[in-house]
């Protein structure tokens, strides 16, 4: 990973992460395990999809995730999301539960949420590369000081934008961003959509039509949340 590949709108904020001592670390660690041979997921060419997808200054809505699927054919580069032709995970499967419940849109028969990032929705994981079949193997890596610079970035900007933290790890990581609760933004806390926690908060928690009000009452739109 170089700095050429930092979507423009973005780099301002980002090249001087992506050219610390900790990331450089970081992409000798990702070439090391590649040459022995190890599966890296998502693919070369879109572990910054979600930057490239929704560019800084369009940015409406930050949904953080923890770390890309690490099954075959799955990650992408966006959070939560999966390839079209693979399985919905079961986190998805509740948050278009969720959507259902809180705003009527049947649920997806696939998993596929570029049609969100299109429209604004950064959905960023904390670490955007994984190990095939090991799960949060390369957190701690570097990742967090890139992903913590971009959710800065969003919050340091003055235009109004919604945070949708599902769980205790996407609340951790938010709360390390000076002054976000006291900003023009919209901070919203819910339980992770996984199956071991949506019962306990997740749903009812309505983001969705949240969101939306408030994007609409601020002159910044509203989604459509259909994918």
């Amino acid at each position: 990973m170089t700095t050429t590949t930092l979507p423009e709108s973005w780099r301002p904020a980002l090249e001087p992460v992506l050219q610390s001592p900790p990331l450089r670390t970081l992409g000798g660690f990702l070439q090391t395990e590649e040459r022995a041979g190890k599966v890296i997921y998502p693919p070369r060419g879109t572990r910054l999809a979600a930057l490239e997808m929704t560019p800084l200054d369009q940015v409406r809505v930050v949904i953080l995730g923890q770390d890309p699927y690490h099954g075959p054919g799955q990650a992408h580069g966006l959070a939560f999301s999966v390839q079209h032709g693979v399985k919905t995970p079961p986190s998805l499967v509740n948050i278009y539960k969720e959507l259902e419940a809180d705003l009527g849109i049947p649920r997806a028969a696939h998993g596929n949420l570029t049609r969100w990032a299109e429209q604004g929705v950064l959905l960023l994981n904390n670490a955007l590369t994984v190990e095939a079949a090991n799960a949060g193997s390369h957190q701690g890596k570097g990742w967090e000081l890139f992903t913590d610079a971009a959710v800065e970035a969003v919050a340091a900007r003055p235009e109004p934008t919604v945070f949708i933290l599902w769980g205790s790890h996407a609340q951790k990581k938010a709360a390390r961003v000076a002054g976000l609760a006291h900003g023009p933004h919209l901070v919203l806390k819910a339980p992770h959509p996984s199956p071991l926690s949506a019962y306990n908060g997740f749903f009812g928690s309505r983001p969705f039509s949240q969101t939306n009000a408030f994007l609409e009452a601020k002159g910044r739109g509203t989604i459509d949340w259909r994918v």
